[in-house]
């Protein structure tokens, strides 16, 4: 009889510690990377920058927030041309850092508008879409540097 306890008890025992290594093993398995970033923004001449239709949120940085490896984000901001003239908008994204950020994060944008006539009534929504790629290692934070300009 104290046998079949004792067979009992180490089956239980034994059940009882593959559950846990079964939990533990997906625990090392299952990961995420979250990557807090920010950017500065930088209008050429003529340009001004917002984060609301009105055009009354001047923006001179975006926080991307936290984003995970293998998912991006979108911010959408608005252009106004403050020129007198038409301008062809454009935008160029540089100075990253840690330098090695940029190979695996991108920003890229909605389609720009040809010109942007002059004033807030005019402004253009555009939206930065922010990647970062699921084989993105050992950045934990990063910065850059988003230009927007206008050629009259």
């Amino acid at each position: 009889m104290a046998l079949a306890q004792t067979s009992k008890i180490a089956v239980i025992l034994l059940i009882i510690a593959a559950v846990a290594l079964t939990g533990f093993s997906v625990a090392l398995i299952t990961s995420n990377q979250s990557v807090p970033s920010s950017g500065t923004i930088t209008a050429g001449p003529n340009v001004a920058i917002y984060s609301n239709s009105g055009c009354t949120n001047v923006v001179s940085s975006i926080n991307w927030g936290s984003v995970e490896a293998g998912s991006s984000t979108q911010q959408t901001i608005y252009i106004e041309n403050t020129g007198g003239s038409q301008m062809a908008p454009s935008i160029t994204v540089s100075n990253w850092s840690p330098t090695n950020a940029g190979t695996c994060i991108t920003i890229a944008w909605s389609t720009l508008p040809a010109e942007i006539e002059p004033g807030i009534s005019n402004a253009a929504a555009i939206t930065l879409t922010l990647t970062v790629s699921s084989n993105a290692t050992g950045i934990t934070n990063f910065s850059n540097e988003i230009t927007i300009t206008g050629t009259s």
